[in-house]
Formats: structure tokens, C-alpha cells, sequence
């Protein structure tokens, strides 16, 4: 129904929306952006294997239930409870802002720079409960939605229950993205992409009088296919861009090693503050994690922009890889008074901060050279 399709994304994105208050606070407080901590091969790892233990589930290898014991002492009181769980619900919003959200944001940034400076807890925290509950309104609007735009039940939730399963693993692959090599993550999502598309029938004739539907997910079956045949040719081939996965055909050095920046690693204080004095040049100071996704945004997107490489020409350029989060790591975030990456700082010739063109979060390459013809 409407009010329970509403009442489950309700308490997801309330889940979502205290974590984001208790963590921002916790993180506004304490200078450093408690996410980040889990941003390891253990943690995304075990998140990783629950969402195939689940997908396989999904695909009948086998069902996920109690214990028989315990299902006979639970039978009665389920009979009388409706379908889905609001505290489950919930948990799985935790989960997610904890998890999936480890990257800073403007206006996250701004929040919590606000705890920081003011130590004003509960006006931070409502900014940021009252943020979150705004990325979380198209969900709202999906879950009241629900009952009006799918059809009745029937044989079809069987291939929709499949295509939940294609869709965790997807997850599962995502998640874990972030600590495994390219070329294993291009391995993956050729499979994911090649096995839904044999069992699309993408290889199989259609019958002499098919039916559109029948035609449609054959096409569809054929582009996940193709997509997924060039993604493991790519990571054979030496190619190691999921958004050009045959670049590697070409030969010679690929394009993404082409158009980096020269960023020079700094790994302290000290280091930042020598390299700094020693320049005479303007600075540019690049936060950086291999778990975040808006850094990887910034050097597939923007970075590698002739025009940015244009405007930087005479420019230091350096580069602080926060990956592991040690002391050191920290005490750089600190400096600055960042929770985390993406941060962008900008130093003049004689090595002074330049105010107010900071950059925290993506931003195009338009954007970018905007900011950049505020200072030069």
C-alpha cells in the first residue's frame, strides 16, 4: 500500500538521517570523519559478502530463515505482523550513511566546520539531520509511489526477485571497488554484465513471431553482452579505465596515465611546509583516498582537462594521500581543518593560503577553471 511503501522509506531515511547527526557531530567534535576508519579491506570486504550471501538467495541456491526451532516460537506473533520490517529498515540506513558516504561534501564540510568552531552540537546536528532528510525525499517520493507503479503480483517476481540479485551483486562489486585493482574490478563486471545477458537469451534465435517484450530484453541482453565482452577484452589487453575498457588495444601508454596531473606526494606536516618554502611558485594542495569516489571523480572528469593542465602550467602542484588515515594523515586534515577527502587548497608564491577559493567536494572542469581565474 501507499503508507507502507512510505512508512519503509520513512524509516530508512530516518535511519540515514540520525547516523549523519550523531556521526557529524561525533566528527565536528572531534576533527576527524569517523567513516573514513572503515574505509578497510575487512569491513567492505564483510559488507561485500553479505550482499552475494543475499543475491545468491535471491537466485534459489538456497533460503535465507531461522532455524527451525526458532521458527515455531516466532510463527504465531509473524502471522500477525505485516510484511517488512521498519527497524530492519532503519538499520540498513545506517548502514548505508556509515558505509557508502565517506567522502565530504560542501555542505556536509560546512556543518561540520560549524560544530567544530562554535561547538554548538545540537544546531550542527539538526543541519545535518534535516540534510540528510533532504537526500532522502526521492526515496520518500519512490516508497509512497510504490503501490501505484507496480503491477499486481504474479510469475513476473520471479525474474524481478533475479534482477534484485544482479543488483546486490552490482552492489557488492561497488562496494569493494575501492581496494581491489582495476583490472579485477573490470573482471567483475564483465561477469556481472555477461551471465544475466546469456540467461537474457542474448545468444539464443528468437521465435519467427516474437513478441516485442520478447525482442526488447533480447536487445537488452545483447548490450550487456557486447558491454561485458569488452570489459574482459580491456582487462586482458592491458586497459585499466572502466569508462574506456578497450584503450588498452591501442598501444603505448593508455590515455588516463596521459592526461594526470603531476602531483608530487607530501605525507606530513613538515614535508608540506619544506615543499611549500622551497617552491617561489603558487601552490595546489589535492586531498586524495583511494576510497573516495568524488577523488577519482576529480582526476577522471576534471584533472585531466587540457585546459586545467593549461592553467596549472606554472603551478606546484602536490598531493596528500589520505588512503591509510595515520597520524600523519590526520594531523594534515587538521591543518587545514578538513574531515576528509576531496579538499582542494590553494597557496600563493610567498606560501599564504589563498582565502575563500578553497574547494571541498567535485567540481567540473568548468567550475574548476572558474575558481582558478579567481586567482590568477
Amino acid at each position: 500500500s501507499h503508507a507502507r511503501g512510505f512508512a519503509l522509506s520513512l524509516a530508512y531515511v530516518v535511519g540515514m538521517a540520525l547516523t549523519y547527526a550523531a556521526v557529524g557531530i561525533a566528527a565536528g567534535m572531534t576533527g576527524t570523519l569517523i567513516s573514513t576508519a572503515l574505509q578497510n579491506a575487512w569491513v567492505l570486504g564483510g559488507f561485500s559478502l553479505v550482499f552475494v550471501v543475499l543475491s545468491f538467495s535471491m537466485f534459489g541456491f538456497y533460503d535465507l530463515q531461522l532455524p527451525t526451532f526458532l521458527q515455531s516460537k516466532v510463527s504465531e506473533e509473524a502471522s500477525h505482523i505485516k510484511g517488512g520490517s521498519l527497524p530492519g529498515v532503519a538499520v540498513m540506513g545506517v548502514l548505508s550513511a556509515i558505509i557508502v558516504g565517506p567522502c565530504v561534501a560542501a555542505p556536509l564540510a560546512g556543518a561540520l566546520l560549524y560544530i567544530g568552531q562554535t561547538g554548538d552540537a545540537l544546531q550542527g546536528g539538526l543541519a545535518l539531520f534535516f540534510m540528510a532528510l533532504g537526500m532522502g525525499a526521492p526515496l520518500l517520493a519512490v516508497g509512497l509511489s510504490a503501490g501505484t507503479l507496480l503491477p499486481k503480483s504474479g510469475p513476473w517476481m520471479e525474474a524481478v526477485k533475479k534482477a534484485f540479485g544482479v543488483i546486490l551483486l552490482a552492489t557488492a562489486v561497488w562496494t569493494i571497488s575501492p581496494l581491489i585493482p582495476i583490472a579485477a574490478q573490470m573482471v567483475a563486471w564483465a561477469l556481472l554484465l555477461t551471465v544475466p545477458a546469456i540467461y537474457l537469451h542474448a545468444l539464443d534465435p528468437l521465435p519467427p513471431h516474437a513478441k516485442g517484450w520478447q525482442r526488447f530484453w533480447k536487445g537488452i541482453g545483447m548490450i550487456m553482452l557486447i558491454a561485458g565482452a569488452a570489459m574482459l577484452i580491456g582487462a586482458l589487453s592491458g586497459a585499466r579505465d572502466l569508462l574506456q575498457p578497450l584503450s588498452g588495444l591501442r598501444g603505448g601508454v593508455q590515455t588516463s596515465e596521459i592526461n594526470r596531473l603531476p602531483f608530487e606526494r607530501i605525507h606530513s606536516v613538515a614535508e608540506l611546509d619544506a615543499r611549500i618554502k622551497a617552491s617561489g611558485r603558487p601552490v595546489m594542495l589535492d586531498f586524495y583516498a583511494d576510497w573516495c569516489v568524488s577523488c577519482k571523480e576529480l582526476e577522471r572528469f576534471t584533472f585531466s582537462d587540457a585546459r586545467v593542465h593549461q592553467k596549472l602550467a606554472g603551478w606546484t602542484l602536490l598531493q596528500a594521500d589520505v588512503t591509510a588515515n595515520t597520524e600523519d594523515d590526520k594531523a594534515l586534515l587538521a591543518r587545514f581543518k578538513l574531515f576528509g577527502p576531496p579538499g582542494i587548497i590553494f597557496f600563493d608564491a610567498a606560501g599564504n593560503e589563498i582565502d575563500n577559493v578553497r574547494i571541498v567536494g567535485f567540481l567540473s572542469a568548468d567550475e574548476f577553471l572558474a575558481t582558478l581565474s579567481r586567482i590568477q
